[in-house]
């Protein structure tokens, strides 16, 4: 069934709302404004709340619509189909004001904060590539006849590629230097090609460049190396991480040091020129923040790390080692449970950083760190949602927000990293 509708504003996953006799419709490619036609999705005749549908033509369309650099992600009608781009026929200054207005509302409904504007940071390199050429990480699926694909939306129907305008060049060249696009693999398999970026600065200790990528074929290391060297340049210096290639790790090639030079400001900040500091830094990964933070106050720093991987937290333990730091207690378990077992001198933090995944911290994990008493706590969201949800939950709990900037590190699609620094109330 197709229908003409009116759209009216941003919703979440990507969409926009419209009505259809008086019933609300998600719609996809869609922007606010915009008279489109659309197809709804299949079945379209039950009673539910609300419908689902993609625009498959634009009869007055919005000053941020562009033509999708990558076609093959826009709407199905008009030649794509597969994920990973749903804001592909946005432009960029469109995109950063989709997120923007997206953070502020869910911090309105589900935070009870209203904020007048939520600065926003375009990665500069993004400028040059048009939004295209940031990520170090991708996913494949091999089609039935074992070339690489992706799955069209909705459906189980694999469709071929041979370049991935999403990723990095480096990427890019190693894929091509593996055969990645040749094919020949089995059918179903799971590709994951991974290409740290930057590379290591001239005279730092790093692997041979040609070893340091890793393409995997379910979980296997079929090129490459399974650890990889990951070179991020904090504050003007430069720190080394080894990371594993099946593993986590910030996707946007920018990523990494823009969020972890933010870090050190809001904490250096809440710190205030302390020269003793004990921090706190939960769902810590490989550690990105764990090695810059524990320098802020050379050998008077203490810190907790605690991450649920134990492959994360073997590789932050040994980055830790190579540059000398013996004062972090990094452990690995849920970090609700951890932090029922904290250390006596570790059980007072000064700050906490959390970079929870898309799910939150939630409101036990807000209490405990509440309950710690910090001065300032530093909340790295990938989900406004969440991070929304966990803010109405420290606001109940004597903290408010003091500061908040989301990083657009996720061009062409609706996600966005926000970074927000709550302090205790006076």
């Amino acid at each position: 069934m197709e229908a003409t509708i009116r759209i009216e504003r941003y919703a979440d996953q990507g969409r926009c709302v419209g009505h259809l006799d008086g019933r609300v419709v998600f719609v996809r490619f869609a922007l606010p404004g915009e008279l489109v036609r659309v197809v709804l999705d299949e079945p379209h005749d039950r009673d539910d709340r609300y419908w689902t549908g993609e625009v498959v033509d634009v009869i007055e369309p919005s000053e941020d619509r562009v033509t999708p650099p990558w076609p093959l992600a826009g709407p199905l009608a008009m030649g794509g189909g597969v994920g990973g781009a749903d804001l592909v026929h946005v432009s960029l200054e469109g995109q950063l004001r989709w997120k923007a207005i997206t953070i502020g509302e869910q911090m309105s409904r589900l935070g009870h904060i209203e904020l007048e504007d939520v600065p926003i940071e375009r990665m500069a390199c993004d400028l040059e590539t048009g939004g295209l050429n940031w990520r170090t990480r991708i996913e494949m699926i091999a089609d039935d006849q074992g070339r690489p694909s992706m799955r069209r939306r909705g459906t189980h129907v694999r469709v071929p590629i041979d370049t991935m305008p999403l990723a990095s060049r480096a990427l890019l060249d190693v894929a091509d230097e593996c055969h990645v696009w040749d094919g020949g693999f089995e059918p179903g398999s799971q590709i994951r090609i991974a290409v740290p970026e930057p590379r290591p600065a001239v005279g730092v200790a790093s692997p041979d460049d040609g070893a340091n990528h890793a393409v995997l074929v379910d979980g296997e290391l079929r090129d490459g190396s399974r650890e990889l060297e990951e070179m991020v340049n904090v504050d003007g210096h430069e720190f080394r991480y080894t990371v594993d290639a099946a593993g986590f790790w910030q996707m946007h090639r920018q990523a990494p040091i823009a969020l972890a030079d933010h870090v050190l400001t809001l904490v250096r900040g809440v710190l205030d020129g302390a020269n003793a500091a004990t921090l706190w830094d939960l769902y810590s990964g490989s550690g990105l923040f764990t090695l810059p933070l524990a320098t802020l106050a050379a050998d008077r720093t203490r810190m907790l790390s605690v991450e649920g991987g134990r492959i994360p937290v073997r590789n932050a333990q040994r980055n830790l080692r190579r540059v000398g730091i013996t004062a972090v207690d990094a452990r690995c378990g849920d970090v609700s449970t951890v932090l029922n077992r904290v250390p006596r001198d570790l059980s007072h933090p000064d700050v906490v950083v959390l970079d929870p995944p898309r799910a939150g911290a939630r409101a036990k994990a807000c209490r405990q760190i509440a309950a710690a008493g910090p001065r300032g706590i530093v909340y790295i969201a990938c989900d406004p949602t969440s991070l929304a949800r966990d803010t109405g939950t420290l606001t109940g709990l004597g903290y408010e927000l003091a500061d908040i900037r989301a990083f657009d590190i996720y061009p062409m699609t609706h996600h966005v990293e926000t970074v927000a620094l709550f302090r205790r109330a006076e």
